[in-house]
């Protein structure tokens, strides 16, 4: 089938907001049919089997189909910042990134467009793409998309942002959020196998499996805890299918530049924040993860370490979104290639 019919009367995402892509029209995702982005860099600060030595490359889609109140990358997930990027010059960003010696493709909430994303893949591939790909996403994903990937992903990252439903409902405006999420998740799970390889420096560089992401909300933690519950009984097993867990205390309040949204967006994002407490981890709430994970004693797991710097939040205006020490830009939708 091709990838454009896909996009009429889209019901590609588990919104099935029926809107005519083809037509130039926008979707729940605020996309229409091509695919779009803002920056493609060698990123530094993914989960250590995924950055290795020489960084993953990553690619920033524009557009989501989550839309979460709290996203750090409002600019690209809700303001519509990016350039097109049809189908060969997606997979010259792939050969780009390849070539300034990435140690995957990490594409970043491509769910909507998940058609044409697999044709440039595919493209890519055919034009001497050898890198593992990494697909960076909500969960917020059916089946059937996710088969469209088959073959073409190696290497799942999803988040699991939360199981509690009213959470869901309250802060992105999908209560089906974590049934849709756990069955997109058994799903890459049970068709994925783990597989290491050695890299320089006495590190292992992921070549397929699965990590699993979690943001630790501040003042939610019992929604944490009911989280790697159901993790420990999923995702932690003892066979090559077992998936690792990524736990993230980097929850940072997040304001958007002047102009970002209307008033009326700006009080429903306001009015989204109050289903937590929007600000930094606490050092006791870090303590009692902490306690919690020597407790559910997962096999293998990452966390991050309590930071209060906020610097590390990203711009897409700027051709290097992020520090020069998080990553090394290569594309801007801007400015085209960089390096």
């Amino acid at each position: 089938m091709p990838c454009n019919t896909l996009y009429e009367g889209c019901t590609l995402c588990p919104r099935n907001c029926g809107t005519n892509r083809t037509a130039g029209k926008a979707g729940f995702c605020g996309e229409s049919a091509e695919i779009r982005a803002a920056s493609a860099c060698l990123h530094f600060g993914e989960e250590p089997p995924i950055t290795v030595n020489g960084g993953s490359g990553t690619i920033f889609i524009t557009g989501c189909n989550l839309r979460c109140a709290f996203c750090q990358n409002y600019q690209i997930s809700q303001c519509g910042m990016g350039a097109v990027l049809a189908a060969p010059d997606f997979a010259d960003v792939c050969l780009k990134l390849q070539g300034a010696s990435a140690e995957n493709i990490n594409i970043v909430t491509g769910s909507h467009d998940i058609p044409s994303i697999a044709e440039g893949l595919r493209l890519a591939k055919e034009r001497g793409l050898t890198l593992p790909i990494c697909w960076n996403c909500s969960a917020y994903e059916t089946v059937e998309a996710l088969e469209l990937l088959k073959g073409l992903v190696d290497i799942w990252l999803p988040d699991l942002k939360t199981l509690n439903p009213l959470i869901a409902d309250a802060v992105f405006k999908a209560r089906d959020y974590p049934a849709v999420a756990k069955k997109a998740i058994r799903w890459m799970i049970q068709n994925t196998q783990a597989v290491f390889a050695p890299a320089p420096n006495g590190k292992e560089k992921m070549m397929s499996g699965v990590i699993i992401r979690h943001l630790v909300l501040p003042g939610r933690l019992d929604d944490t805890r009911l989280t790697l519950d159901w993790l420990k009984k999923t995702a932690d097993r003892d066979d090559d299918h077992a998936a690792c867990i990524s736990l993230m205390s980097q929850y940072t309040p997040v304001t958007p530049q002047e102009g970002s949204f209307s008033p009326a967006q700006l009080s429903a994002r306001n009015s989204a924040l109050d289903a937590f407490s929007n600000r930094l981890l606490s050092k006791d709430e870090f303590a009692q993860i902490r306690a919690i994970i020597d407790e559910y004693d997962f096999q293998y797991l990452f966390y991050q370490e309590l930071e209060e710097d906020t610097e590390w939040l990203p711009d897409f205006n700027r051709t290097q979104p992020f520090s020069n020490k998080l990553a090394k830009p290569v594309w801007h939708w801007k400015s085209g290639f960089v390096l």
